[in-house]
């Protein structure tokens, strides 16, 4: 399966390790590392060669409880950082809600848009819509990060999640967009409890009804934790074991904050011969 985006059709028949650079003083595992400029496009050579396939790019915290900046300061945060790793000739992805920064990013020339409000502010759907080639990501989540966590209430979280992501892909098919410039994230963490994260993760392949890759992040996230009563910093091993789950289940894309340890892990997963090929619909049964 191939993801369009504005400067690359991504082969997804071998899953694509995301890495993460967060431009905040806030984010949850790495907030205030990657401030200024220099460092966050330091960074993202550092990715580069420890094997990201994506660069993902953001400038405003999406942790549980945190709260909105504004659209210039957003703006001052990742456009330095766009303009200067889009030179690098490397898949770049933005990681925003706001439409206006959007357009800009794109206008630049970043390949990806990735919002975790899956284009529902007001204006968003139009600017992916204009665009002829740009991919994006459109995540699963209830509320907004400061009040996400106190709507973690599911009959079924699968089966809405599911429900979820469907209306918004149905949304812009309905507005032009290409389904082969889509992939699809369940949004781990992102108003949901740790049952419903890993109710998620074990019942990961009903999404391939979708019929589009999916992306999951679950790298340093608080349900990992919970399972092993570590530290944010101390949660290596359990990103690593999530997101080779992850792939194991079905996913084409994992977002992560440790690349290198990531590939190498499916690296040696691949060679010892073990599943690692993205899931497919005959899959499900």
């Amino acid at each position: 399966m191939i993801w369009q985006t504005t400067h690359h059709r991504i082969d997804l028949r071998v899953p694509k390790v995301m890495g993460i650079v967060n431009t905040t003083p806030d984010s949850f595992a790495d907030g205030g590392h990657f401030l200024g400029s220099a460092a966050a496009v330091d960074h993202c050579r550092r990715l580069i060669d420890d094997g990201a396939d994506i660069l993902d790019i953001g400038g405003e915290s999406s942790r549980p409880g945190a709260e909105p900046v504004s659209l210039d300061e957003e703006r001052r945060r990742v456009l330095p950082v766009l303009e200067a790793v889009l030179a690098m000739g490397h898949p770049v992805s933005i990681d925003t809600t706001k439409p206006a920064l959007m357009a800009e990013a794109l206008a630049l020339g970043v390949d990806i848009v990735n919002d975790i409000s899956a284009l529902r502010a007001p204006g968003a759907l139009e600017v992916i819509a204009a665009h002829q080639t740009c991919g994006v990501c459109l995540m699963h989540m209830r509320g907004d990060p400061p009040s996400m966590q106190s709507q973690a209430h599911y009959t079924d979280v699968v089966v809405e999640v599911r429900s979820v992501l469907q209306a918004r892909a149905q949304a812009l098919a309905a507005a032009g967009v290409a389904a082969d410039r889509l992939v699809l994230d369940p949004g781990i963490g992102f108003g949901k409890s740790v049952e419903h994260n890993l109710q998620l993760l074990l019942r990961q392949r009903e999404l391939l009804v979708l019929g589009r890759p999916l992306l999951v992040g679950w790298s340093r996230k608080s349900t990992l934790g919970v399972l092993t009563g570590r530290a944010v910093g101390d949660r290596l091993a359990a990103s690593i074991a999530a997101a080779l789950a992850s792939v194991l289940n079905g996913a084409s894309i994992v977002r992560v904050h440790d690349v290198a340890a990531t590939v190498d892990a499916m690296k040696v997963w691949r060679a010892a011969g073990l599943p690692i090929t993205p899931g497919r619909l005959d899959e499900i049964q």
